[in-house]
């Protein structure tokens, strides 16, 4: 089993910046590759950035490519989303993921494990 608990949402107004926080505990933080993902309300959830095990390779949504920064730190068991410039709809609530596998994944069901999600509004 792997817990996961995001921090770090908040109000922020448009072309502000925010970090969310994935804090793992558990399984073997740094055999999972992880994943942020995002609902806004009456939409689906969607893939927002992935970071493979070891950090060297991460993938993003093209809405958030240039943004968006997903950095990992295995040694704490922390994985980051570093949000810039971000648009009113970036609102959403924002959930951490983990994959147990080496290959990453762009789709929800990929995951084995969720948060309990963080509320990310910006104001426009």
């Amino acid at each position: 089993q792997v817990q996961l608990v995001e921090s770090g949402g908040g109000l922020v107004q448009a072309g502000g910046s925010l970090r969310l926080s994935c804090a793992a505990s558990g399984r073997a933080f740094n055999t999972h590759v992880m994943g942020w993902f995002r609902q806004a309300p009456g939409k689906e959830r969607e893939f927002v950035a992935a970071i493979s095990w070891s950090g060297d390779i991460t993938l993003y949504a093209d809405s958030v490519k240039g943004r968006f920064t997903i950095s990992r730190d295995n040694a704490n068991n922390t994985v980051y989303l570093q949000m810039n410039s971000l648009k009113p709809e970036d609102t959403a609530v924002y959930y951490c993921a983990a994959r147990v596998a080496f290959v990453i994944g762009l789709e929800d069901y990929e995951y084995d494990y969720w948060g309990q999600g963080t509320q990310v509004t910006v104001s426009s």
